[in-house]
């Protein structure tokens, strides 16, 4: 009976590979997300792309997700069809929507019929951004779809075992991406512009979709050694489960609170580089250089701070912490003049925010089985993507905006080419602070409902 019971998941070695393959496409898929973030004033100058233009690109990724609820749909497809096919669709419509971004940006497409047909409506938005932001939302179709697996798959290897640490390894493998992206993405500019470093994202994305695929084997065989098929009708997901989830109070300050943390982060990614450029008067490719250490913090505190929720607990106490470092950090961006604004200063906030990025994700992450059976585990997953999404799809447009309007008449300077002429973001800075009180507030309202309901967020994820 002994042996019976022992699996894929009892061997360590068999849990920490499948950790890797997975870990591995995310962190191709996170380098392709921020492709052209360190570009904002390029593509000004290159397409003609003004901040509203550019913001519309970052809020893209998560339009079909939002409108055509794609996100809803995945978290069924997982329920419903089961890991393997789940990932493999991902891959392909990462893929997918990768190549269509690229092409937007290549001379083939500006020549083309279809450059024109795009050119003869919304005149203001250039043809290459319309494609392009095609390409981006079925890509964005595709990395959600791939987080809520990846999220899924690793409660299925790692649940009362080492599940938060395993969450906080992949967040960090995830962050790499996005300290790869702005070191190496200028680089890749550097010869042929933009579209080379989209390029080189698509090549990562091939890779990754490889990693997927081969992890698929690792889960067929886990699947047959378990037999995990559903035993009864009670335990397979139904419809209906959506609107259990949607009125579970947990899940909803959960989803509240990600959507406040994640819309002060990566909108802010896309952005960030054009800002302390212009704050510190230096070049791209040195601010970007700079911004590529925050993810450093999460990659290092992530995985020590997913091993203590393991052995200690404290998942609800840890979002209140985080909720505070991340509106110090902006606070400090929009306050500190730039006379007075220094690369110590820059990389210091930077590493502030990198811890708040290590705390929240890292305790959010691992408490949604707490709250939600896991039946409906991906649907839930889904849906709380779903509604990060609506966050993400609306701060990056809302941040462009609100660069243009405290900044009037500079989008038209930057692409006339103008020398020395730079954007204030304080506004914007101001807003990202307003979204970190917020989240602040909301982190303990979580912790009134975990006290009212008992879900154990503050509870060791570890199991003795």
């Amino acid at each position: 009976m002994e042996q019976i019971k022992q699996s894929l998941r009892d061997s360590q070695t068999a849990r920490w590979i499948a950790l890797l393959l997975i870990s591995s496409t995310m962190f191709f898929a996170y380098f392709f997300v921020d492709v052209v973030a360190p570009f904002q004033t390029e593509m000004e100058k290159i397409y003609k792309w003004t901040p509203e233009v550019f913001g519309m690109l970052g809020g893209s990724e998560f339009f079909l997700n939002v409108f055509a609820f794609f996100l809803i749909f995945s978290g069924i497809i997982l329920d419903k069809m089961g890991i393997r096919f789940t990932l493999i669709t991902a891959g392909i419509t990462m893929v997918l929507g990768a190549s269509i971004k690229f092409y937007a940006l290549t001379q083939g497409f500006a020549d083309s019929n279809l450059a024109i047909t795009l050119n003869s409506f919304l005149t203001w938005i250039p043809a290459s951004a319309k494609l392009a932001f095609i390409g981006f939302s079925i890509f964005g179709v595709g990395v959600e779809m791939a987080g809520i697996t990846v999220s899924k798959t690793i409660v299925k290897w790692f649940k009362g075992k080492e599940m938060a640490l395993a969450m906080g390894l992949e967040m960090a493998v995830a962050r790499l991406g996005v300290f790869a992206v702005f070191r190496l993405s200028p680089i890749f500019a550097e010869n042929g512009g933009p579209s080379n470093s989209v390029y080189m994202g698509l090549a990562f994305l091939l890779i990754g979709f490889i990693t997927f695929f081969i992890y698929t084997f690792m889960d067929r065989a886990l699947d047959k050694q378990t037999g995990e098929i559903v035993t009864s009708p009670e335990d397979e997901f139904k419809i209906s489960d959506i609107g259990k989830i949607f009125s579970n109070p947990g899940f909803l300050a959960i989803a509240g609170l990600c959507v406040l943390f994640y819309s002060a982060i990566f909108p802010f990614q896309k952005f960030a580089t054009d800002m302390l450029a212009s704050k510190l008067d230096v070049s791209i490719k040195d601010a970007a250089a700079y911004f590529s250490y925050f993810p450093i913090g999460a990659m290092v505190l992530t995985p020590i701070i997913g091993y203590y929720l393991d052995v200690k607990g404290k998942g609800a106490t840890m979002m209140v912490f985080g909720a505070v470092l991340l509106t110090i950090s902006h606070l400090l961006f929009a306050l500190i003049p730039a006379e007075s604004f220094s690369v110590f200063a820059a990389i210091s906030i930077i590493v502030i925010l990198g811890t708040a990025f290590s705390l929240v994700p890292a305790s959010m992450w691992p408490s949604l089985p707490k709250i939600v059976e896991e039946r409906y585990l991906g649907s839930a997953y889904g849906a709380i993507f779903w509604i990060q999404n609506i966050g993400l799809l609306a701060v990056p447009i809302l941040i462009g905006w609100a660069l243009s309007a405290s900044n009037p008449g500079v989008s038209a300077q930057i692409a006339a080419n103008v020398q020395g002429v730079k954007y204030d973001y304080t506004v914007t800075e101001l807003i990202f602070t307003a979204f970190g009180v917020l989240a602040f507030v909301l982190s303990f309202v979580l912790k009134a409902v975990d006290r009212k309901h008992g879900y154990g967020l503050d509870l060791p994820n570890k199991k003795s």
